[in-house]
């Protein structure tokens, strides 16, 4: 990692660090309770493995407005009383395949039929949204006491952190390993960085970005299993907004948006300064459209951030 990457994380380990300070300090019996934490790890957790896959789609020049509401269309089509029945193993299975096959068709028309990411996922974002209410009529669907396994991700407590913690630890685990150490990273950082010279260099510019969406649209799969888990239902509803604060979270990390340079690390820590934002107003009794202003602040000084340190670096 080059020094100004390093230094961009240890500004995020601040910032993280001061927003502790200001929980212990205005809501000292509340912020720092087991309760407390273990519910921010769960709600960090279901966002933060669409985060996962939001980093390898903005670092390789993408970026993916439809994220939320494939993670909700995928756990309205788990939840269905036709595929409940065959137990909990296909429904996982089911909401994968789903998120998955949802990201692919987002690849292939970005690289394939050449649309503007943009456009190509936003028209996801409306149809999948479109199809998980046609699915289930609108009406929150509830998992049957068959298929308590997946409710067990969110109950079941190794060391006081519920499973679904465990999962995100493991998507961004594997994550890492993906973009540092495999060619499939070194080929994510090339594509986003000059599509060009790495169409020169021997690599399939059109194929690593559809299988980028298809990644992102895996991780919206999990996503949605862990969503489950933690509400027992599945719902069109699932998601909203989503997309934003997992992109919110890769850009406060450090990733471009024009692509090229990021981290999965430097993502995860954006998130867990969202986390802890939305915790504090919640604790507070701070009005919710006041926590949107704050974190739409917060990305324009991002924002700017980036560009300020572009051109240091040109």
């Amino acid at each position: 990692m080059s020094r100004l990457g390093q230094m961009r994380h240890l500004g995020l380990f601040v910032a993280i660090g001061l927003l502790v300070i200001v929980g212990l300090i205005t809501k000292p019996d509340n912020f720092a309770t087991t309760s407390n934490v273990v519910s921010m790890l769960s709600l960090a957790a279901t966002i933060g493995v669409i985060t996962v896959g939001a980093t390898f789609v903005i670092i390789g020049g993408g970026i993916d407005l439809s994220v939320g509401a494939i993670m909700a269309l995928a756990s309205v089509w788990a939840t269905t009383l036709a595929t409940q029945e065959f137990g909990p193993f296909v429904m996982a299975v089911c909401a994968i395949l789903v998120g998955t096959g949802a990201g692919l068709v987002n690849g292939l028309l970005v690289a394939y039929g050449r649309l503007v990411p943009f456009i190509a996922t936003l028209a996801m974002l409306v149809a999948a949204r479109g199809l998980a209410q046609r699915m289930s009529d609108r009406k929150t669907q509830l998992i049957q006491t068959g298929n308590s396994a997946i409710v067990e991700l969110s109950t079941t407590r190794l060391l006081g952190i519920p499973l679904l913690v465990y999962v995100f630890a493991l998507v961004v685990v594997l994550g890492w390993i993906l973009l540092n150490r495999t060619t499939f990273g070194r080929r994510t950082y090339a594509v986003g960085g000059n599509p060009e010279a790495a169409r020169l260099a021997g690599i399939d510019v059109r194929r690593h970005t559809m299988l980028l969406y298809a990644l992102s649209g895996l991780c919206c799969g999990i996503a949605a299993i862990l969503i489950m888990a933690r509400t027992t239902t599945g719902s069109s509803t699932h998601g909203d907004l989503y997309e934003l604060d997992a992109i919110a979270a890769v850009i406060i990390g450090g990733t471009l948006l024009t692509g090229g340079r990021g981290t999965i690390i430097g993502s995860i820590l954006g998130l867990l300064i969202f986390t802890l934002i939305t915790n504090l107003f919640i604790l507070n009794g701070l009005n919710t459209s006041d926590q949107l202003i704050a974190k739409g602040l917060i990305i324009v000084v991002a924002v700017l951030l980036q560009r300020r340190n572009l051109k240091e670096i040109r």
